[in-house]
């Protein structure tokens, strides 16, 4: 198990009346002390094991299996924050080709964090799988149908984008700047291509960026594409939504296109990284894991193509029927995204 480090420090303090774990895991953890956060967790491990084992469960027909630690934890880090690494071993009362695992981990009622997601990956009984655990739904069986485990990636792919104002924002900007459907369809699909790549491969554990880096480049992001609008529409005022030339082919655009279109992608290339840090995976290669990371890009997608649907539409009959209402309406929302984005740039960069 990885469990964020000051966070199971807290938690399990609290829940165990443990005050000296609170003092010693808090002080290693604000010095940095890899050294003393592993020694304050073997220091109070019935405490820490106490919390987990009564907050995680695995059961086999109905009946609990007793989990014990096996050897002491260790610290790892994952985008600059410290995780406790805990191997535990549950035994069962019996042999059986059915398990039941529950999780309720740092629920919302300890009041330090709100809706946490518990990601588990598993081999076990002859099954392979892996499942999303939150409070609405906190466990699982070995013995679930693949649509099952698939659908709860899904809607937490949705959730994802749906919670992710950034993200949002950065599509906002694609829609008010896109002149056209062929424009919107193949940013659309650039970013697409461009996220899950980098999304695949950064939670596979192939690629590896610090947080440090990918999130202020996002915000940067989302203030350029807005801008670009803007730039266009201080240039080209009312012509803004023109096309520079008269391309060729039903998806043909003209420079200023191609050129934004490039400008999509590599930052779709980014995007992809901060969709895989805010899942927290970080895994070794696997089809299993592969499938069910597939599956949550869909959840992505479809949120994105419905919000494109609902909202494109919408601009493109307002620009063709008040061509000067669309431009203030497309410019005013550039305008507040970018400043948005330029304000979440400095407050990344400054780590305020």
């Amino acid at each position: 198990m990885e469990l964020e480090y000051d966070l199971l420090v807290v938690s399990a303090a609290d829940a165990g009346d443990d005050d000296p774990l609170f003092q010693a895991g808090t002080a290693a953890f604000e010095t940095g002390d890899t050294a003393a956060q592993a020694a304050a967790l073997k220091g109070h491990a019935p405490a820490v094991l106490r919390y987990v084992s009564d907050r995680f469960a695995v059961t086999s027909r109905g009946a609990d299996c007793r989990p014990a630690q096996v050897g002491d934890a260790t610290i790892g880090e994952r985008e600059g924050v410290p995780y406790a690494d805990l191997l535990l071993d549950w035994t069962c009362p019996e042999r059986v080709d059915e398990h039941v695992v529950r999780s309720g981990l740092f629920p919302d009622g300890e009041g330090y964090v709100k809706g946490t997601k518990t990601i588990v990956t598993y081999e076990i009984d002859g099954r392979s799988g892996s499942a999303a655990l939150d409070a609405a739904n906190p466990s699982f069986s070995t013995a679930q149908t693949w649509y099952e485990r698939f659908g709860e990636f899904f809607l937490l792919g949705a959730e994802h984008l749906l919670t992710g104002i950034d993200h949002i924002l950065f599509l906002l900007a694609l829609i008010a700047g896109s002149r056209r459907l062929r424009e919107i369809v193949l940013a659309a699909t650039s970013f697409t291509l461009a996220h899950s790549v980098t999304f695949m491969l950064a939670a596979l554990g192939l690629v590896e960026v610090p947080a440090v880096i990918v999130e202020p480049i996002i915000a940067l992001s989302i203030a350029v594409v807005a801008g670009w609008h803007l730039w266009g529409i201080w240039r080209r005022g009312e012509h803004a939504a023109d096309l520079e030339t008269a391309g060729r082919g039903h998806f043909s655009l003209d420079r200023a296109g191609w050129i934004r279109l490039g400008v999509v992608f590599c930052f779709g290339l980014v995007h992809g990284l901060g969709f895989a840090g805010a899942l927290g995976i970080d895994e070794a290669w696997s089809w299993t894991l592969l499938w069910s990371l597939l599956v949550f890009n869909v959840g992505i997608e479809v949120v994105q193509l419905t919000i494109i649907a609902v909202v494109f539409p919408l601009l493109f009959v307002l620009r063709r029927r008040a061509p000067k209402a669309g431009l203030w309406v497309t410019g005013v929302v550039s305008a507040g995204v970018s400043i948005m984005g330029l304000i979440w740039f400095v407050q990344r960069v400054s780590g305020s």
